[in-house]
């Protein structure tokens, strides 16, 4: 069941049942729909909550909301993989802590208003230039988070999405490219270590929906 999303929120794994809890409290007894990538939360007074799965799906039968929560909030390892043109930053997460890591930088020529000839020639020796970086991008890909891949519940990605294409289309990477995908690409300016370490945090929280009865209640 779908519903007219008024606000969404963002919320920690160790808040989550806390914010249950405030949620039922303040809106009345609470029921449970389960999708495959959801969870819906319908009070009696006609709020509603819809908690986003990005994990794999919920096993088939009723759940209660306990066990809703200790499945949106186990920890997982995942691989992350952020690129830039200008820098890279992978590693793996184990729950909250980052336990590997690297984070390499590039040289990419800006763009140039110069025309005729010497644009092209421009073009060509900025395109040879992408394309080294995202080869380094696959290389610590493969090098740090490869070999954890029996580990990895998902892998997150975030930055540009042509050069994410280009980094997993490397044949070293074909396993890591099929892990699950389920988190949006995330919309980093940069590649750095500080950003790996956001990323982790914004992959572990539980995007919570809400229709107009939950924000004004």
């Amino acid at each position: 069941m779908s519903f007219e999303v008024a606000r969404t929120a963002s919320v920690p794994p160790d808040r989550l049942a806390g914010w249950v809890e405030r949620f039922s409290n303040r809106h009345g007894t609470v029921s449970i729909e389960c999708e495959p990538d959801a969870v819906l939360l319908h009070a009696e007074d006609g709020a509603q909550a819809r908690l986003v799965n990005r994990w794999q799906p919920l096993p088939s039968g009723p759940v209660t909301i306990p066990e809703v929560v200790a499945h949106l909030t186990r920890p997982r390892t995942v691989g992350l993989l952020l690129v830039r043109r200008g820098a890279d930053a992978v590693g793996v997460a184990d729950g909250g802590e980052l336990v590997a890591h690297r984070v390499s930088r590039h040289y990419v020529q800006g763009r140039t208003k110069a025309g005729g000839w010497s644009q092209q020639r421009y073009a060509r020796r900025r395109q040879n230039q992408a394309r080294t970086a995202y080869q380094q991008a696959a290389d610590d890909a493969f090098e740090v988070i490869v070999p954890q891949l029996p580990t990895l519940s998902a892998l997150v990605t975030g930055g540009d999405r042509q050069g994410l294409a280009e980094v997993l289309a490397d044949r070293r990477l074909e396993a890591l490219a099929r892990l699950p995908q389920r988190h949006p690409v995330l919309p980093v300016p940069d590649a750095r270590l500080a950003v790996l370490t956001d990323a982790v945090a914004a992959a572990r929280a539980i995007p919570i929906e809400l229709n107009a009865e939950a924000v004004t209640g």
